[in-house]
């Protein structure tokens, strides 16, 4: 019996062969077509985890589930929607594991290396100060983060950071469209709350 997949699932034909290679036991595939998204998942970890070294270690983590979950995905939604949910239902796991274990903090120090967070932050190149300054919202911003509730976060992270679109958020969290606006509402106003010191300070 053939592999079946929706048509609208996949623009990109070369991506779909490389699944296709890959749930056939291709590691050179999967190799490339996680390097099309090695950046985002990355990225995705950072803003969930704060600190550098267990995002490297949720990444991994993730593409070792995306791998094993490969034969589950059947093209219902495109595969950068079904990769996103896998990702992020590991974190959320993750963030469940460290409060219960009594392990996070949002008071710790960030755990950060300048090369990484600049893939995050921009890949533009500036002054000194510029970049300093750059470092410095991207800090505050994450703290920020962390502060808000787990749904909220999720929706910020996926909407504003990954850019998915309003249906693309409602598949990877597994909720109705309008839910999906409602906590996008109420954590953009909730973080603006959060990030006004900051703009003051810098104001003044």
């Amino acid at each position: 019996m053939g592999l079946k997949l929706s048509k609208p699932a996949f623009k990109d034909r070369g991506e779909e062969t490389l699944i296709v290679r890959c749930r056939r036991g291709d590691l050179d595939a999967f190799e490339e077509l996680i390097g099309r998204y090695e950046r985002n998942v990355f990225n995705i970890a950072y803003r969930f985890a704060g600190n550098y070294e267990e995002a490297k270690d949720w990444s991994q983590e993730a593409f070792v589930r995306i791998y094993k979950s490969l034969k589950k995905f059947r093209g219902k939604s495109s595969f950068h929607t079904w990769l996103y949910r896998v990702v992020t239902n590991l974190c959320l796991d993750q963030l469940r594991k460290k409060s219960k274990l009594q392990l996070q903090s949002l008071d710790d120090p960030m755990k950060s290396e300048e090369g990484e967070l600049k893939r995050d932050i921009s890949d533009n190149k500036g002054n000194p100060q510029e970049i300093v300054e750059r470092k410095e919202l991207d800090e505050y911003i994450q703290k920020a983060l962390e502060e808000l509730s787990e749904e909220h976060r999720t929706v910020i992270i996926l909407r504003d950071i990954q850019g998915l679109s309003y249906n693309e958020i409602a598949e990877v969290i597994n909720c109705s469209l309008g839910t999906v606006k409602s906590r996008i509402s109420r954590a953009r106003e909730t973080l603006r709350e959060k990030l006004e010191p900051y703009v003051y300070e810098k104001s003044g």
